[in-house]
């Protein structure tokens, strides 16, 4: 019995002396294996040379789409009242021609109502280019080389509330070189004291390059402003 349990204690006494064998580590393998991380970062690049391209051929093509279409817009400050520079053209435009007889010859009802959207009205006025006339020494002398003219519109829009009224002239000599031709007047009270602000806006589509663009009616509509709020305040006196 004494012999056997020597035997059994120098067998397990071999089996731990025995040397333990252990995988090496595959370092290579995680190398790798980052390699390949990195493999998957990599993307293929986006394809922003066809983006691009397309909207720049569209806005080559809206460029000359535009090209001809226009808007000018001025302010004219006035001492007459808001409402009444706007009744004006709402409510007595025939009375325009007394307050700017230079400028405007005459104007009619053709359908509707005075100052109800989509009634007609006809205008007799004169206009024509700026023209140097005398340059030595200041001030310059400019005149207008006038002619007679006519405008038949159709009222798009009237707003009281902001005193706005929109006319799209629909017949005329303003359409024999402009496809589209929208006024809109505004009239605002002036912040902080008396008087107002009339705001003009012109806009227009021209029937080619050729045309010029309306700097001369935008000029005709201040004077015209400045006339109707003369004869406002003369009334009042």
């Amino acid at each position: 019995m004494a012999g056997a349990a020597t035997e059994i204690a120098k067998n397990m006494e071999e089996k731990e002396e025995a040397p333990v064998t252990v995988a090496p580590t595959k370092t290579v393998d995680a190398a790798g294996a980052g390699e390949a991380e990195t493999t998957v970062i990599k993307v293929a690049p986006p394809k922003t040379a066809e983006v691009e391209n397309k909207p720049a051929e569209e806005e080559v093509k809206t460029t000359d789409t535009t090209s001809l279409v226009g808007k000018l817009e001025t302010d004219v400050e006035i001492k007459a009242s808001a409402e009444q520079f706007h009744h004006m053209f709402t409510g007595k435009p025939h009375h325009v021609s007394k307050a700017s007889p230079g400028n405007i010859q005459g104007c009619e009802l053709h359908d509707g109502d005075w100052g109800k959207v989509g009634s007609i009205i006809f205008w007799n006025y004169v206009h024509g280019k700026l023209t140097l006339l005398y340059k030595s020494f200041f001030p310059h002398i400019l005149i207008y080389n006038g002619e007679a003219k006519v405008a038949k519109e159709r009222i798009e829009a009237v707003e009281p509330e902001k005193n706005l009224i929109k006319f799209r002239v629909i017949e005329g000599d303003l359409m024999k070189e402009y496809k589209s031709f929208v006024i809109t007047i505004q009239v605002t009270p002036k912040h902080g004291g008396t008087g107002s602000i009339v705001h003009w806006h012109l806009e227009y589509e021209k029937i080619s390059e050729e045309v010029a663009h309306p700097e001369t009616l935008l000029q005709f509509c201040v004077e015209v402003s400045q006339e109707i709020d003369e004869h406002l305040l003369n009334e009042e006196a």
